[in-house]
C-alpha cells in the first residue's frame, strides 16, 4: 500500500472525520485520514498484489473454520485514539467484529495487521504507521513483508505485553503468527514471484 502526499485538490487543508467519510463513501479510490489530513493511496506493483494475494489465500485456507476472518485492502480500519483511518493490505479480526457507531465500514479490533512494503513507504509502515496501529487495544501482530526481496519483520506481542520481533529471511522458514495459530511458509508467501523463479 502507497500513500501519496495529502489530498490538496479538495479546496482545503483540513477535514473534520465526519467530512473524510462523506466525501470517502461517495468516491471510487480510497483515500487514508490523519488529524485532518486526507491522503492519496497509489497503485501497487505486481510483486506486491503477487505477495499480497498469495498471503490472503493462505490466511483464508489456514483460518477456515476458525473464530478468525481475514480481510484485503477494501477494509478501512479506524483508530479512535489518535483519528487514523487506514486500508491494510491485510487485517485480521477475530470473534465479532466491532466498526464506529456499528456502521459496518470502520472496523476497530482487528487482531493482526500485515503490510506488503513499498519503497515510497517503507519507512512510514515500520516506523510511525507502526506506533499509530498501536493504539488498537486488540492489535497482538504487526507483520511486514517485502515483496522485492525474502525479507518479513513480525512483531507479536509476548504474554508480558511487550512487542517483539521475528525476522524471517530465508525462502525454507514459516512465518508464524501464534496469535490466531496460523502458518505461512515463505514459498507459499513468494509463490510466482520473480524472487521464487530465481531459486527454482
Amino acid at each position: 500500500m502507497e500513500i501519496r502526499e495529502p489530498a490538496i485538490a479538495y479546496g482545503k487543508q483540513k477535514f473534520t472525520i465526519s467530512e473524510y467519510l462523506e466525501m470517502e463513501n461517495a468516491s471510487i479510490e480510497k483515500h487514508e485520514y490523519y488529524k485532518g489530513e486526507i491522503f492519496d493511496r497509489a497503485d501497487c506493483k505486481l510483486q506486491h498484489l503477487i505477495v499480497t494475494g498469495n498471503i490472503l489465500a493462505g490466511l483464508f485456507y489456514e483460518l477456515e473454520g476458525s473464530s478468525f476472518q481475514p480481510f484485503g485492502s477494501d477494509a478501512r480500519v479506524h483508530i479512535e485514539k489518535n483519528t487514523l483511518f487506514a486500508y491494510p493490505d491485510i487485517s485480521v479480526f477475530c470473534d465479532e467484529i466491532r466498526s464506529l457507531n456499528n456502521d459496518d465500514l470502520n472496523f476497530l479490533n482487528p487482531t493482526v495487521i500485515i503490510e506488503v512494503l513499498s519503497d515510497s513507504t517503507k519507512d512510514y509502515d515500520k516506523k510511525g504507521k507502526f506506533k499509530l496501529y498501536r493504539d488498537i487495544p486488540t492489535l497482538r501482530e504487526y507483520i511486514l513483508v517485502e515483496p522485492e526481496t525474502f525479507n518479513i519483520e513480525a512483531f507479536h506481542m509476548n504474554a508480558n505485553g511487550f512487542w517483539e520481533l521475528r525476522e524471517y529471511t530465508n525462502v525454507d522458514q514459516t512465518l508464524i503468527m501464534p496469535s490466531i495459530q496460523a502458518e505461512l511458509p515463505l514459498s507459499d508467501i513468494y509463490k510466482e514471484t520473480t524472487l521464487i523463479k530465481s531459486v527454482k
